[in-house]
């Protein structure tokens, strides 16, 4: 993970219970950044009590759209990195991924937002600089230059290249018009080398249905 600062947890000062926000199509991956707009009181609250502790909330999908949403049993916890508080009474903050977890069991609420019980030992290798092999690499990157060309979509590779291969999935798996569902299955992707793999083999599919209809 080559986000990690010294600012970082330890895996073994991971916490025991954790707050989670359920947000449809935001997904964090370890090393990863996601921004967020923070204006729900309840979620105000949240941003308060992890500066207050362990500045870590469990960004997880929900599974319906009912007002208290049914959870995927994964999600990943982001490290507060940076926030901003604005004059109208919202925070911006960037999330940086540190570990995904399991969900063990629910908790009460805690002043209007959803705590769990967090399972972290089925992915302690997200503390590991990963790696994947010249293969996957290539792969993915001849699948997104088809699926960009098939869709109209300019990029700059020039920048895309300077990046990470574990960035490059990260960043584009959340640009990308994908479906929850499949977002969740790269997030439970066990290592980087099977995440670009999948990652590839999803947009090379979507291409495939995309011109059948055609």
């Amino acid at each position: 993970m080559k986000t990690r600062t010294p600012f970082t947890q330890a895996y073994d000062q991971l916490p025991d219970t954790l707050p989670v926000f359920p947000l449809g199509g935001a997904v964090l991956f370890p090393g990863g950044t996601l921004p967020l707009n923070i204006f729900e009181q309840r979620y105000l609250n949240m941003i308060h009590d992890a500066i207050k502790t362990h500045r870590l909330i469990g960004m997880i999908q929900p599974l319906d759209q009912h007002a208290v949403p049914e959870l995927y049993q994964v999600g990943c916890a982001g490290r507060i990195t940076r926030y901003l508080e604005t004059t109208d009474g919202r925070f911006e903050i960037v999330l940086t991924g540190v570990c995904r977890f399991r969900v063990q069991r629910e908790l009460e609420t805690v002043r209007g937002y959803r705590m769990v019980v967090p399972g972290w030992s089925e992915y302690e290798s997200d503390y590991d600089d990963q790696s994947a092999s010249e293969s996957a690499v290539a792969m993915l990157h001849a699948s997104l230059r088809a699926y960009f060309d098939n869709h109209g979509i300019d990029a700059d590779w020039s920048l895309l290249d300077q990046l990470e291969p574990e960035l490059q999935a990260s960043t584009l798996v959340s640009a990308l018009s994908l479906d929850n569902e499949d977002k969740q299955l790269l997030l439970e992707t066990p290592n980087l080398e099977e995440r670009l793999r999948a990652f590839a083999a999803l947009l090379i599919e979507k291409d495939a249905v995309s011109a059948q209809r055609h």
